[in-house]
Protein backbone atom coordinates (compact mmCIF):
# COMPACT_ATOMS: atom_id res chain seq x y z
CA UNK A 1 0.00 0.00 0.00
CA UNK A 2 1.16 3.21 -0.71
CA UNK A 3 0.81 6.60 0.53
CA UNK A 4 -3.32 7.27 1.74
CA UNK A 5 -4.74 11.28 0.71
CA UNK A 6 -7.72 12.41 2.56
CA UNK A 7 -10.53 14.48 1.38
CA UNK A 8 -13.13 15.89 3.69
CA UNK A 9 -16.36 17.52 2.34
CA UNK A 10 -19.18 18.66 5.03
CA UNK A 11 -22.72 17.42 3.43
CA UNK A 12 -24.95 18.97 6.08
CA UNK A 13 -24.05 17.36 9.72
CA UNK A 14 -21.77 15.30 8.28
CA UNK A 15 -18.49 14.79 6.82
CA UNK A 16 -18.22 12.83 3.30
CA UNK A 17 -14.44 11.48 4.29
CA UNK A 18 -12.52 9.59 1.01
CA UNK A 19 -9.30 7.73 1.37
CA UNK A 20 -7.13 7.41 -1.77
CA UNK A 21 -4.23 5.07 -1.57
CA UNK A 22 -2.11 6.34 -4.64
CA UNK A 23 -0.28 3.00 -5.28
CA UNK A 24 -3.42 1.43 -6.72
CA UNK A 25 -5.95 4.47 -7.18
CA UNK A 26 -8.13 2.52 -5.34
CA UNK A 27 -10.68 5.16 -3.51
CA UNK A 28 -13.27 4.97 -0.58
CA UNK A 29 -15.72 6.50 1.00
CA UNK A 30 -17.18 6.55 4.58
CA UNK A 31 -19.95 9.46 6.29
CA UNK A 32 -18.90 10.80 9.78
CA UNK A 33 -20.51 12.86 12.14
CA UNK A 34 -19.15 16.58 12.42
CA UNK A 35 -18.90 16.28 15.89
CA UNK A 36 -15.91 13.42 15.19
CA UNK A 37 -12.40 14.35 15.34
CA UNK A 38 -10.05 14.51 12.08
CA UNK A 39 -8.13 12.03 13.17
CA UNK A 40 -10.71 9.33 13.76
CA UNK A 41 -12.51 9.85 10.99
CA UNK A 42 -8.94 9.60 8.88
CA UNK A 43 -8.75 6.28 11.37
CA UNK A 44 -12.21 4.88 10.45
CA UNK A 45 -11.78 5.75 6.29
CA UNK A 46 -7.91 4.46 6.05
CA UNK A 47 -8.93 1.20 8.42
CA UNK A 48 -11.87 0.19 5.38
CA UNK A 49 -9.31 1.23 2.56
CA UNK A 50 -7.01 -1.61 4.09
CA UNK A 51 -9.67 -3.80 4.21
CA UNK A 52 -10.91 -3.32 0.40
CA UNK A 53 -7.01 -3.93 -0.10
CA UNK A 54 -7.00 -6.98 1.34
CA UNK A 55 -10.37 -8.29 0.24
CA UNK A 56 -8.84 -6.89 -3.97
CA UNK A 57 -5.84 -9.25 -2.94
CA UNK A 58 -7.29 -12.04 -1.85
CA UNK A 59 -9.53 -11.79 -4.64
CA UNK A 60 -7.41 -11.76 -7.15
CA UNK A 61 -5.26 -14.43 -5.21
CA UNK A 62 -8.24 -16.61 -5.40
CA UNK A 63 -9.12 -16.32 -8.68
CA UNK A 64 -5.51 -17.34 -10.06
CA UNK A 65 -5.49 -20.91 -8.20
CA UNK A 66 -8.95 -21.75 -10.05
CA UNK A 67 -8.99 -24.12 -12.77
CA UNK A 68 -10.91 -22.19 -15.28
CA UNK A 69 -12.86 -24.68 -15.85
CA UNK A 70 -16.56 -24.05 -16.67
CA UNK A 71 -19.61 -26.30 -16.52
Amino acid sequence: MGEILYEFAQLGQQMRVSAIDTETNVEVVILAPVTATRLQMQNVAGAKLRRTLEKRSQNQTAATKSSGRYA
